[in-house]
């Protein structure tokens, strides 16, 4: 059973890039567009990872995540957060928050991907989709 990914942002085209990078590299992609949607995705079919943007209409990334604390069933899903560059959060609050990874837009959908097999504890070998990308 491959592992499912939650992917949030409100750019729909970063929605597409990232969840065609990551269904390529053969993950099940869930997606929403901020913050309350991404709380009724996971509550319904909870996924393997979060990745979320930080900043979103109706919940900002770093609320979404201490939301996730908040919900016994879904509190230990970790979470990547993409932020616009210059951003950083400080160590306590990705320990408190779940947040094992921040990557600055513009990032490289080959890192983000880097990013989640070293969560999931993957092999970095390559499929050969991706060697082209």
């Amino acid at each position: 059973m491959s592992k499912k990914i939650l992917v949030v942002d409100d750019e729909a085209h970063i929605l597409h890039v990232v969840s065609l990078k990551l269904r390529n590299a053969g993950f099940g992609v869930l997606t929403a567009a901020d913050g309350e949607e991404a709380l009724e995705v996971m509550n319904s079919d909870r996924p393997d990872l979060l990745i979320t943007d930080y900043h979103m209409p109706v919940m900002n990334g770093v609320e979404l995540c201490c939301r996730m604390r908040e919900n016994d069933a879904i509190k230990d899903i970790p979470a990547i957060m993409l932020t616009a560059r210059g951003y950083a959060l400080e160590p306590e609050d990705m320990q408190r928050t779940g947040i094992r990874a921040v990557l600055s837009k513009p990032f490289s959908p080959r890192e983000l991907l880097a990013t989640v097999r070293e969560i999931f504890g993957l092999a970095e070998a390559a499929s050969p989709d991706e060697a082209v990308a």
